[in-house]
């Protein structure tokens, strides 16, 4: 069992914190200083690797810009330090995001620079990385010490690495379009993405003061940061803002229809007792943080508004938009066993996936429940071992390759990998987030991996990751990388579906789980994304209960289960 010590966190964060001062008037190292359009901002150095923390991209949401699209920070000539992170988003406290125990508030919109460079100072034009964090949309920031760029940035001199805060939970995913007063508010269902939109264009404006090239911005994120990256080259605003995405454990099936966003709509107006924007607009921040955790299960995704995002997102790729970007995208092998954590214990989680998935084939068609059992009866293990694997597909792997197969026909470099290195927390396997610190090079962080991370796999990802950010290709002499295609016919490459095993074997395969892919892929018009309302009845349920309701719902499940495998045995229609 993972067991997260959230005193232990608290501490770690607690001594991150700290405030950034003006220092107009004030000696300082000019060598350290960067002038951008918004003020000149003071940094640290370490090892030769210089960071700048907090800096302010836009004007805060606060007041009357609470729910409202981010504006461009103003022109200031004021002098900054830059030696702490700025606040998190308001979120609730959870020891799995420890950006939600460090300082919060409304007044959130930061990003953070690490760049190196010699005496001669920075050449303005090397590659920029820029991270979005994961966190369900409803947690996390860039304060976590697994986001921590010093690392990368002492390995790949090359490359200028950025992460950015955008708002999260009740504050940036909402649609008041049917609220006395929304008609003003028509984009509040998906400002965390403006936000980050909003950060690209600082970055465009003031980058090169820090040794990067505007015209070599590649995004990066994982979970809710995959979806960002997959979801920012549908949107026309975004355009031009970068080059390439490279999307870890995340996609465009992360998001909701307009009609779904209303039940969170509704909550808090129920909690609130408002009718009106107005009458929201006046409610203080301390009561929408006791609210927001409230609400917490009920946290929604972007939503396909028609307005910042198309309404079908498959077809919007289909289509070809965003064809011109570059894309590197993949998951890991045991997704879904990440939320042994959430939940405490193994135990709990293998009580509770077979019941959770029962409830959502339970909404198929009778044909489409068939494929599931289907699918089902093809996996080995116990109930809970098959109903990880379904999760797994029909929520991250599949939803990925579906993106990423439209992209690639369409003539966008598309790249995919496979995570299979495994976590040391037992039961975790290779779950979701476990890449992170490898990616990072943060080997000592070991929330998720459980041990120190293997230093060898981690040099040999970030060296794929920085090669994707400088020249599109992330394979090497040593490692090629075979573009992903879904046609024979394709100039680029004679084998399809090709992608990168990541773990203890590194090496290309052609189409991995190929029948699980065919038997999933019709499942995606259901659009079923992981969400913590579709969950979180059964979760709380299991997190307040005992073993002895832990078992119950474990034979319910099982029951369940078999009574699916029965009926589709009776019917003749089981097949492998």
């Amino acid at each position: 069992m993972a067991v997260y010590n959230i005193e232990k966190y608290r501490k770690q964060m607690r001594e991150r914190i700290g405030i950034n001062r003006e220092l107009t008037g004030r000696n300082y190292d000019t060598a350290l200083a960067v002038k951008c359009h918004n003020g000149t901002f003071v940094g640290t150095e370490s090892e030769g690797v210089r960071s700048y923390k907090g800096i302010p991209y836009a004007m805060q949401p606060v007041g009357r810009r609470r729910w409202k699209a981010p504006e461009a920070a103003a022109p200031d000539d004021g002098v900054y330090e830059a030696r702490y992170f700025g606040k998190s988003c308001i979120q609730t406290e959870e020891a799995s995001e420890r950006a939600s125990l460090y300082m919060q508030g409304e007044d959130c919109l930061t990003l953070n620079i690490w760049t190196c460079c010699g005496n001669e100072g920075p050449s303005a034009d090397k590659a920029v990385m820029v991270f979005i964090h994961g966190g369900s949309y409803g947690w996390g920031g860039s304060s976590d010490p697994l986001y921590d760029g010093h690392n990368f940035v002492q390995r790949h001199r090359e490359v200028v690495l950025v992460t950015i805060n955008y708002r999260i939970g009740l504050f940036g995913f909402i649609d008041f379009s049917r609220v006395k007063g929304g008609e003003a508010y028509r984009e509040s269902g998906n400002l965390g993405l403006l936000d980050q939109i909003c950060a690209l264009n600082w970055i465009r404006r003031n980058i090169r003061g820090f040794g990067g090239d505007p015209e070599k911005v590649t995004l990066f994120g994982e979970s809710a940061g995959a979806s960002s990256v997959s979801l920012l080259p549908l949107i026309d605003s975004a355009e031009g803002l970068f080059q390439r995405v490279i999307a870890e454990s995340g996609s465009i099936a992360f998001t909701y229809s307009r009609e779904e966003a209303q039940a969170l709509t509704a909550k808090l107006l129920g909690e609130t007792g408002a009718s009106c924007m107005e009458e929201l607009e006046a409610i203080d921040e301390d009561r929408l943080r006791k609210i927001n955790k409230k609400l917490n299960d009920h946290n929604i995704f972007p939503v396909r508004d028609g307005i910042i995002l198309p309404e079908d997102l498959y077809e919007a790729y289909q289509g070809g938009k965003g064809a011109g970007i570059d894309m590197l995208i993949g998951t890991n092998a045991d997704e879904t066993r990440y939320w042994i954590g959430e939940m405490g214990s193994w135990f709990r989680y293998w009580c509770a996936v077979p019941v959770f998935v029962r409830s959502i084939i339970h909404g198929f068609r009778k044909e489409d429940r068939d494929l599931a059992e289907a699918f089902l009866t093809l996996q080995k293990g116990s109930p809970a071992h098959r109903a990880t694997e379904f999760f797994n597909e029909l929520v991250f792997r599949v939803p990925s390759i579906v993106q990423a197969s439209f992209h690639a026909e369409n003539g966008g470099n598309t790249y995919m990998y496979y995570w299979t290195k495994r976590s040391a927390i037992p039961h975790y396997g290779a779950c979701h987030a476990v890449e992170l610190s490898y990616v990072f090079g943060n080997i000592g962080e070991t929330i998720y991996t459980g041990k120190e991370a293997d230093k060898e796999l981690s040099d040999i990802v970030q060296d794929m990751w920085a090669r994707f950010a400088v020249s599109g290709d992330p394979g090497s002499e040593e490692y090629p990388w075979e573009q992903y295609v879904t046609s024979a016919g394709s100039t680029r490459s004679s084998r399809m579906r090709m992608t990168m095993l990541l773990g203890d074997e590194i090496r290309m395969i052609a189409d991995p789980q190929k029948e699980n892919r065919i038997l999933i892929e019709p499942l995606l018009t259901y659009r079923c994304n992981g969400n913590y309302d579709q969950t979180g009845k059964i979760l709380n349920y299991l997190k307040r209960s005992g073993a002895r309701t832990g078992l119950s719902l474990a034979l319910a499940g099982s029951a369940m289960y078999g009574l699916g495998r029965l009926r589709s045995k009776t019917r003749g229609e089981n097949r492998p």
